[in-house]
Formats: C-alpha cells, structure tokens, sequence
C-alpha cells in the first residue's frame, strides 16, 4: 500500500512517462491495450463515467496506486462527485474486504488532489 504522502499527479506523470518505453518497445501491443480502453469506456448502454467508476473499483481491489490516480483523473474530468466516488468505494469495500478499504482511502485523496488541482 502507498503511503499517506503519495502524489497521484505525480505517480500518473512518472507512470505515464514509463509507459513510453513500452509504447516505443512494443507497439502493437499498447496501442491495442490503448484501443480496448478506449472502447470499453465508451459511452454504450452505460455512460463513459458509470464505466470509470467500475474501473476505479477494480482498481482500489486490486491494490494499485496508479490505476487508481488514472481513474480518479478521468473521473475528475468526467465531473464525478465526490459522493458518487465515496459510493462506489463503499461497494468496493464491501467486495474487498480491509484491504479494499485502505485503498480507497487512497482513491479519496486522488480525488481530492485532482479535484484542487482543477480548480487552480
């Protein structure tokens, strides 16, 4: 688990920047990762944001940092509330257990972190 003191600006920047040298190394690979994401967050019978929230929950599950940050961020640009986000980490929590509950105490401080920085 990160530590309180985690910047997800930052760890989406640092991973985003990493995420380079495979896109350079392998291609073919991430952009068909690029255009799976792309299309299974489209706008379908569910909205693009109802699709990040799931996301957003699979990732506080799954004990990752930066998907959490990617997914809050596009929540943020997406105009998610904050108790909309609070609600689908209590689900999350209920699916996951204490650990899932760490992990969203994460998500709530991307959010806020993206949510100022909006705002700036």
């Amino acid at each position: 688990m990160s530590d309180t003191n985690t910047s997800y600006r930052e760890l989406t920047r640092r991973v985003s920047s990493n995420l380079a040298t495979l896109r350079s190394g392998t291609p073919e690979v991430m952009k068909a990762f690029g255009d799976l994401g792309r299309a299974a967050t489209a706008n379908g019978v569910l909205d693009s944001k109802t699709k990040e929230l799931i996301a957003l929950a699979l990732g506080v599950a799954a004990r990752c940092d930066a998907c959490i940050g990617f997914h809050v961020q596009a929540l943020v640009r997406l105009g998610v509330s904050r108790e909309e986000l609070e609600e689908t980490l209590a689900v999350a929590t209920y699916m996951g257990g204490g650990p899932s509950l760490m992990y969203a105490a994460n998500a709530v401080a991307a959010y806020q972190e993206f949510a100022d920085a909006k705002q700036a």
